[in-house]
């Protein structure tokens, strides 16, 4: 494995870890895609630092375990501020 790749993987693992960060907000700040985020921790790491890859996969499991409740506060969220908007609009036309 190339040594770049080895190293992108180790500094993936420790900001997911330090930062309790997701797969998407990984790949965002390291600017790749979210299968080479999962590429580089679930499979290329574990053959470079196993312990490490343990500690980032805990951190991505329960980012897993907890995304239906993410996905359904942002949800609530987009229609709370639907609502403003809307009960806005409709104090402007009275």
């Amino acid at each position: 494995m190339k040594e770049y790749i080895e190293e992108r993987a180790i500094a993936i693992a420790n900001y997911i870890i330090d930062h309790n960060a997701t797969v998407r907000q990984t790949a965002r700040r390291f600017g790749i895609s979210k299968s080479t985020v999962h590429k580089d921790v679930a499979d290329r790491l574990i053959h470079i630092n196993p312990r490490l890859a343990a500690q980032a996969r805990v951190v991505l499991d329960v980012n897993k375990s907890e995304r239906h409740i993410r996905g359904g506060l942002a949800t609530r969220e987009k229609y709370q501020h639907r609502l403003a908007i809307c009960s806005k609009s409709d104090e402007h036309n009275l």
